[in-house]
């Protein structure tokens, strides 16, 4: 049996029959926290003239999102452990929504960068707490598979999302895919009030610490494993343009991240059916793919078909990673679980904001060809840490 906190729990959460339907609720909430950190990059040209001020400066929008998240998801979480479960969320969703229908009807830059720091807090809040629901409405030999459902929001809003709400931009203006938003975040608020079963937090007397979490064993190798593949997959992720400009095959990045995206897609549904006997050898798998993908646009970056290949395997080994990282902190984690998970969704943050950095720096020093030799050698510990922490962090066997 996994280990869990001391919650008591519904009686419907511990039935077997699969629950569908609220984990879908789950999955549109992921969606709208990954969409809406990623929205503002699809419709930079016109927020930034909206605003009156360049792209780059637009862009920044994304920047203070993360930075709302990372400083925000740890006191937040201790702040509000003794909070029911489901108000939180349902706050969490009112959020997105405040903050979205200001960034669309915005045309002052303070504002806007306060709005969407304040969507950036909205997630770390959420991010924190999405994780820990979907395990606690399933028995345990279900959580992996409810942890996938959930968690497939995220590739859905990176390949789909991101290209139709670019297009609602161009087409209609580039504060519409923020209203739609605001819909999407009303319309999740009133299907989880209607199929969530009510979660309570935790007695004061249960309570501990957030730091606490890292005297776990198991937690310290899962965050460290956390940290170094997301900035992996970050660079690459965020220069895949520059870097097929530079291989002479710069039309291609839209087909390339569909590949990616659809194969991140196959990746969940993998994950979700095995994670619960093979989450172990599913993150070596993972691991292994995308240092494979960056060996194979390291030495073969001019050639469509290996390009092709490498975004089918990069997909194939990166959508699956938010599930089982959040589950095998949650399973290190046990009754520190909620606390392990909001240190995840910080350092998760710090290494995309980091990504962003160290990726822009190798380009500007060492050129578009230095940057899969980077992800190559970030993925190379990763792979060290997964293998060689068997006994807590990635146990052949799950507890």
């Amino acid at each position: 049996m996994v280990p869990m906190a001391t919650t008591q729990l519904p009686d419907q959460v511990s039935r077997k029959s699969f629950p569908l339907p609220a984990l879908l609720a789950l999955a549109t909430a992921v969606f709208v926290t990954a969409l809406t950190e990623t929205l503002p990059a699809g419709v930079l040209p016109g927020m930034g003239r909206a605003l009156g001020v360049s792209e780059s400066a637009a862009g920044q929008t994304v920047t203070v999102y993360a930075i709302g998240t990372a400083v925000t998801a740890i006191p937040l979480t201790a702040a509000t452990a003794g909070w029911n479960r489901k108000r939180l969320l349902l706050t969490a969703m009112a959020g997105f929504a405040v903050a979205n229908t200001v960034t669309a009807a915005s045309a002052d830059y303070p504002l806007t960068m306060a709005a969407r720091f304040l969507a950036g807090v909205a997630a770390g809040l959420a991010w924190a707490l999405l994780a820990g629901y979907a395990r606690r409405l399933v028995p345990a030999e279900q959580q992996g598979r409810a942890m996938a459902v959930a968690m497939a929001g995220v590739p859905v809003a990176l390949s789909l999302g991101v290209p139709i709400g670019t297009f609602l931009g161009r087409m209609l203006g580039w504060w519409v895919p923020f209203l739609a938003m605001t819909a999407l975040a009303v319309g999740v608020i009133g299907w989880i009030a209607a199929l969530l079963p009510d979660l309570p937090g935790r007695p004061a007397g249960e309570r501990a610490p957030v730091r606490r979490a890292l005297t776990v064993p198991g937690v310290v190798p899962v965050l460290g494993v956390t940290v170094l593949f997301v900035l992996a997959h970050t660079i690459l992720f965020t220069y895949i343009a520059p870097f097929l400009e530079g291989a002479g095959l710069g039309g291609a990045t839209g087909t390339v991240l569909l590949v990616f995206g659809l194969a991140s897609l196959v990746s969940i549904w993998t994950v979700g059916a095995h994670i619960h006997r093979r989450l172990r050898q599913l993150t070596i798998g993972g691991t292994l793919l995308v240092a494979v993908t960056a060996g194979i646009l390291a030495v073969g970056s001019g050639s469509a078909p290996l390009l092709y290949l490498a975004a089918l395997l990069w997909g194939l080994g990166w959508g699956g990673a938010p599930t089982l990282l959040q589950t095998a902190v949650g399973d290190a984690g046990g009754e520190q679980q909620d606390a392990a998970q909001a240190m995840l969704v910080t350092l998760w943050n710090v290494a995309m904001a980091g990504g962003g950095v160290v990726g822009g720096v190798v380009l500007g020093r060492l050129g578009t060809g230095a940057l899969p030799w980077t992800v190559l050698a970030l993925m190379l510990p990763v792979l060290t840490v997964v293998v060689g922490a068997r006994r807590h962090a990635f146990p052949p066997v799950r507890r």
